[in-house]
């Protein structure tokens, strides 16, 4: 049995004798073994606001724990936040008012305790190595910071990626500075799709969003000043634009397209990649055409209906990101889906069916799952529901993946192409 987590109203984590559950979409479960891993070294505890846990009490019936069992105060749930490399497998489980404000954008993963070790509710999907925190936020990133906006003072993209990197703590903007691996390369302040979890623009009614959107539109020489120094210089370098705080970076293909040409006039190093939504196809082919080598395409589901409900597009549909994927793979460009994975969602039995048969049609060559980060009721009130449907439950829709597309790598996060 593994037991209830909770914190106290000082924001202390303490563990119980209540049997742990953790919930999957709208339903609360027992925790299987095979769902946990134990807590890594750099994931984050943290307390869901407003939240008071359910836990399967001594009469063997799910119940919500409002008070502290052991001294006086209320209690509240905890979750995890993962690092990269882990991939989600159920959610706490609490219960909120329905009126208390929606939670932040974070991926909450059930954590649980068994003896004097704690477990998350999550499976390893991806090697950790670039991706560990201790490679990042270092004392000497100011000074390195410093040193190359030295090299180019007028380029709005470094005094913007210096930013994202000291206010919000962005590996792939730090990455720019440090000089090695994925580095991202901000373009389009627009957008043609409005996204229920966006990071960078949310209604003012909503939660807030955790990071600041670019709020210019660079210039070609500026995208080619820092993309060819990073890669010609970065070791396994990367360049991806569609960052986290921007809008939709193919809608800047008449900027991107140039600036694709002339880095590769002064380079072959490196891997140029683009995460974008693939709904204006015009902009897409045009960008592979220029030499793009990988293109990582945002997801959440197959189902034309869930798809536009977390999308909201604007003059696309789900088709035209197929017909993009297409275009993409005849240009010999790598195709990766940025699954955005959401247990209880991802793991229907229909969804994965879709999915299967959306990545056959398409030749996708890698499926990087990521843990969505969003409140889960607000999602969930926005999606339409089957509350009869068949949960595979995450970790079975992974190994379903694996089975039924063999030749598609499952993992976490872009890689090196050339």
């Amino acid at each position: 049995m593994y037991n209830l987590v909770y914190a106290n109203e000082s924001g202390e984590f303490y563990d119980s004798d209540f049997q742990a559950v953790g919930r999957t979409g709208n339903r609360f479960v027992e925790i299987m073994e095979e769902e946990l891993t134990p807590l890594p070294d750099n994931a984050g505890l943290v307390l869901v606001p407003g939240g008071h846990p359910i836990a399967i009490n001594n009469d063997g019936q799910f119940a919500l724990i409002r008070e502290d069992p052991y001294q006086p105060g209320q209690a509240y749930a905890v979750g995890a936040t993962l690092p990269q490399g882990y991939t989600r497998t159920l959610l706490p489980a609490y219960q909120r008012k329905d009126d208390d404000q929606l939670l932040p954008l974070l991926g909450y993963a059930a954590v649980v305790s068994k003896g004097d070790q704690l477990y998350v509710a999550a499976v390893q999907t991806d090697e950790l190595h670039k991706w560990e925190p201790q490679h990042y936020s270092s004392a000497d990133l100011p000074q390195l910071i410093d040193n190359r906006i030295n090299k180019h003072p007028e380029n709005r993209i470094l005094k913007h990626l210096s930013g994202c990197s000291l206010d919000y703590h962005c590996f792939t903007a730090q990455n720019i500075f440090y000089t090695r691996w994925e580095g991202g390369l901000p373009v389009s302040p627009a957008c043609n799709a409005n996204c229920l979890g966006c990071i960078s623009k949310q209604p003012a009614e909503c939660c807030p969003s955790p990071q600041n959107r670019l709020d210019f539109h660079p210039t070609v020489q500026e995208l080619v000043e820092v993309g060819a120094y990073h890669l010609e210089n970065a070791p396994e370098g990367i360049i991806s634009f569609g960052q986290g705080c921007e809008g939709e970076p193919s809608l800047e293909a008449e900027k991107i397209v140039p600036a694709v040409k002339a880095i590769r006039d002064v380079t072959l190093k490196g891997t140029i990649n683009i995460n974008s939504n693939a709904g204006y196809t015009e902009g897409v082919k045009k960008i592979a055409e220029a030499g793009l080598n990988s293109i990582r395409v945002s997801i959440i589901s197959a189902n034309p209906q869930v798809y536009n409900a977390y999308y909201q597009p604007k003059g696309y549909t789900l088709n035209n990101v197929k017909e993009s994927i297409k275009v993409c793979k005849s240009k010999g460009v790598y195709v990766s889906l940025n699954l955005l994975t959401f247990p209880g969602l991802t793991d229907r039995e229909s969804e994965t069916e879709e999915l299967i048969k959306l990545i056959r049609q398409t030749g996708v060559d890698m499926v990087q799952i990521r843990n969505l980060n969003i409140d889960p009721d607000y999602l969930l009130s926005k999606l339409p529901q089957n509350p009869e449907e068949e949960l595979l439950g995450i970790p079975t829709f992974i190994k379903t993946l694996s089975n039924e597309l063999p030749k598609v790598k499952i993992g976490n996060y872009s890689k090196t192409i050339i």
